[in-house]
């Protein structure tokens, strides 16, 4: 069965950081989250790609174990073009180019619909919202956004997470979205919007999770070799739902797990460029850097 969902955009992108550059590389939230889903469990994405998309990328994911079927093709693909400096906590957008994703809209394939676990990537928030009612029975619905949908579609974003159980944005923006410089006052304010949890990402500095009266704060893995750190959002946020759809287990315990998996599969995606480290990645590689977390936090 495949279990995770993943709503999220599959792109082209070409950027530049002090470390390198790529062009037209495979990217977008839902590549990124189903790749890292796949370390765990059997996801499915829900995207649209142009003709212009390189048939060994659909390749490179069914490899993966990741099921495509529910990728739709339209013209051309989502195109995003950008550089990061050596703060590298923050993304320069040169160009965007939406193309079919403008006009894209979900169809879900019959395999999917009775998923239990979905992953909401990174995407117009109408579309989370369309997928949340078509799915038959999810039992955890987990959800990331950005600053553009909160700055130019906030009202649809605050009825998508009502239907969510675990809201996952970074730090600025829970700062923007509940209008507080305090993140204790920002997850307390999430939820109160039914969500069962908040995690809120600090880049290179960790996670935090809150639910109700617990907090747990997970460190970042301290890399010395980081070349790209794009898609590391997605690939915390895939992995987080993957492992917890292997597990079957939401319990408080098992979300700090959870986090912890998903900042490892992050750690490992900042490596390289595009899904390049991802490919290489074993199951020994990701229960190492477990250990090491755990260490981490021993005192």
């Amino acid at each position: 069965m495949t279990d995770p969902i993943i709503l999220g955009t599959v792109a082209l992108d070409s950027l530049e950081t002090p470390f390198g550059k790529v062009k037209d590389v495979i990217g977008g939230s839902a590549t990124y989250a189903s790749i890292a889903a796949s370390f765990f469990s059997k996801p499915g994405i829900l995207s649209i790609v142009g003709k212009d998309f390189p048939k060994q990328n659909i390749k490179l994911l069914n490899e993966k174990g990741v099921n495509t079927q529910g990728i739709a093709t339209g013209n051309k693909t989502f195109r995003w073009q950008g550089y990061y400096e050596f703060d590298m906590n923050e993304a320069k957008t040169i160009r965007t180019e939406l193309n079919s994703l403008e006009s894209y809209k979900v169809e879900i394939p019959e395999d999917y619909k009775n998923a239990k676990y979905i992953f909401l990537a990174n995407i117009d928030p109408e579309l989370q919202l369309d997928v949340i009612k078509t799915i038959k029975k999810p039992e955890l619905i987990v959800m990331d956004t950005m600053n553009f949908w909160i700055e130019h579609k906030k009202e649809q974003l605050l009825k998508t997470i009502d239907k969510a159980d675990l809201l996952i944005l970074n730090d600025s923006e829970a700062r923007q979205l509940f209008d507080t410089p305090n993140l204790v006052k920002a997850a307390n304010a999430a939820l109160k919007l039914h969500t069962h949890a908040v995690i809120i990402k600090k880049g290179e500095h960790g996670a935090l999770l809150f639910t109700d009266n617990k907090h747990f704060n997970a460190p970042g893995y301290p890399l010395e070799n980081i070349k790209d750190p794009t898609g590391c959002g997605d690939s915390f946020g895939g992995a987080l739902t993957g492992y917890l759809a292997k597990t079957q287990d939401i319990s408080e315990a098992n979300l700090r797990k959870a986090v912890v998996y998903g900042s490892i599969i992050a750690s490992f995606n900042a490596e390289d460029f595009s899904v390049e480290r991802l490919k290489s990645v074993n199951k020994s590689d990701i229960e190492k850097r477990y250990k090491e977390f755990k260490a981490m936090r021993e005192f």
